[in-house]
């Protein structure tokens, strides 16, 4: 008697998740290793240095932004094409993530405002978020404290629901439709912290950062958690899309795209 395996073929291959870097040697760290685990594939570019972004995410399970140096403010013209690229994933109701700069990428295409803190403020190392009632549906167990380095906020967007909250900055994570936005960072790796933290130390000078020490310090208290909760976020966001489609849908996909 022939199995069911056997005549279902080959198991559905889920859709690559579109990944933008915005340096050349920016890696998605943590994010990469929980969607691999999930059987997920990764199509990495880098429109800084001239890789296309897709007209459409029809053979894409979903996108997700990184972050930067560089501000949402910017006028470099990669800066603008990002954010105006943002209407495919939210037009076409596909799981969308901004991490840091991602985030302030999509409120900056929902028409709100990102700017540096009144005070100067900037967050470098492990600062405490509050989820929200929202945030809890969402997801019920958030870590105490989370892996921040930025130097801009942002307002929530009108029409976008609120996640998690800060003290210095409020708005740490929110969702508008089926995009999301993280102003911290949970991808953070112990290699890409040091490589943040030896490349970038005047940061850590600045009012409100933390000093070198204290990050690794901290990681070892927070970073279970971090990892935890990383992980059940991922499934809640990507669940947003059809989890799988057959490898000859997906090939019909790109080459509808193309």
């Amino acid at each position: 008697m022939l199995t069911c395996d056997f005549l279902a073929g080959d198991p559905p291959t889920p859709d690559p998740i579109l990944v933008i870097l915005h340096q050349e040697h920016s890696t998605p760290g943590r994010i990469a290793h929980i969607l691999a685990s999930r059987g997920y594939t990764l199509d990495v570019r880098r429109p800084r240095f001239g890789n296309p972004l897709p007209p459409t995410l029809a053979g894409h399970a979903g996108a997700i932004i990184f972050g930067g140096p560089m501000s949402a403010n910017g006028e470099e013209e990669f800066i603008r094409r990002e954010i105006d690229w943002l209407a495919v994933p939210l037009s076409e109701n596909k799981p969308f993530l901004g991490v840091c700069l991602g985030a302030q990428m999509l409120v900056r295409h929902l028409g709100g405002k990102v700017a540096g803190h009144p005070r100067g403020y900037v967050e470098a190392g492990y600062y405490p978020i509050r989820p929200t009632a929202a945030g809890r549906t969402l997801c019920p167990s958030w870590p105490e404290r989370v892996y921040q380095w930025h130097r801009e906020g942002v307002e929530l967007p009108s029409g976008s629901e609120l996640l998690a909250e800060g003290a210095t900055f409020r708005v740490q994570a929110f969702r508008h439709g089926s995009g999301y936005g993280l102003q911290f960072h949970p991808e953070v790796t112990q290699a890409m912290m040091c490589r943040w933290v030896i490349r970038s130390a005047e940061r850590l000078s600045l009012p409100g950062a933390k000093p070198p020490a204290t990050h690794f310090q901290d990681r070892a208290v927070y970073d279970f958690a971090i990892r935890a909760w990383l992980a059940d976020f991922l499934e809640q966001w990507i669940t947003a899309a059809p989890r799988a489609t057959s490898r000859a849908t997906s090939i019909a996909h790109a080459a509808a795209a193309d």
